[in-house]
């Protein structure tokens, strides 16, 4: 199991940092040092390779921390290589069908339940050999498989898409849904807040979590405690903005 998971369903707050620009694993030691649980890796919006995304995911792994990798979408293939790499989860985004969050989920996991593919040695066992019989069904029960819905037709679909197997979460991208729905920023519309009671509605049912991104989203119903408190390049834009000012 989780203890990510198992922490958000205690409903105890979970901090993540986004990683978007850094490429060396200081950001994560800072992560760490303010009190954060998780790193989210993002391939989608960034030129990072697999391998530098993997070195952050062992860092963060190596100090008590979740490595979560977002990767472009509909990029299945490089899912197997960055849980063998050390990622011990996948953000999946505009995700709009339960046939597009079966492929994802069955990428994070070993036959029969998926189709990853076999190895024998990852990380988090220090890379030592360990037999398909062990190492299966406990990386299987560890992934986490987040997926991303950020437009209305996944809103439409979120019931489906929580009945899938082996989904953990779902989490609205509410930038990209604003965006989709005509109204970028609109946080406030009232459908916004429907996608979200809709989504949440959908999890309930299915013993899945929820979480939002992109808006402020403590005192939600039926929204998990995740707060991502940003991406590290919108953060030091911002330290280094403030700097400027006092320095002028």
């Amino acid at each position: 199991m989780s203890a990510f998971l198992d922490r958000l369903r205690q409903g105890l707050p979970t901090l993540m940092l986004g990683i978007r620009g850094s490429r060396t694993s200081e950001v994560v030691r800072m992560a760490h040092a303010t009190g954060h649980h998780a790193v989210l890796v993002d391939l989608e919006h960034s030129t990072m390779s697999t391998d530098v995304a993997a070195q952050l995911c062992l860092a963060a792994d190596s100090l008590g921390m979740t490595p979560l990798v977002r990767v472009p979408e509909r990029e299945y293939g490089m899912i197997g290589r960055l849980l063998d790499g050390g990622a011990h989860g996948i953000v999946a985004p505009r995700v709009e069908t339960a046939d597009e969050a079966r492929r994802i989920a069955r990428a994070c996991r070993f036959p029969p339940r998926g189709q990853r593919s076999q190895t024998a040695q990852v990380p988090q066992y220090g890379m030592r050999p360990v037999p398909a019989r062990e190492l299966n069904p406990a990386l299987d029960a560890a992934a986490v498989v987040q997926i991303l819905i950020e437009t209305p037709a996944g809103i439409a679909n979120a019931d489906r898409i929580a009945q899938v197997d082996g989904v953990d979460m779902l989490a609205i991208g509410v930038n990209d849904l604003t965006a989709e729905l005509g109204m970028p920023g609109a946080y406030d519309d009232p459908r916004v807040l429907d996608a979200i009671a809709t989504a949440a509605a959908a999890c309930r049912t299915h013993g899945r979590l929820l979480a939002v991104g992109g808006m402020p989203a403590a005192g939600l119903a039926g929204v998990c405690p995740l707060r991502i408190t940003g991406m590290d390049s919108a953060l030091l834009f911002q330290a280094i903005s403030s700097a400027a000012k006092d320095a002028s």
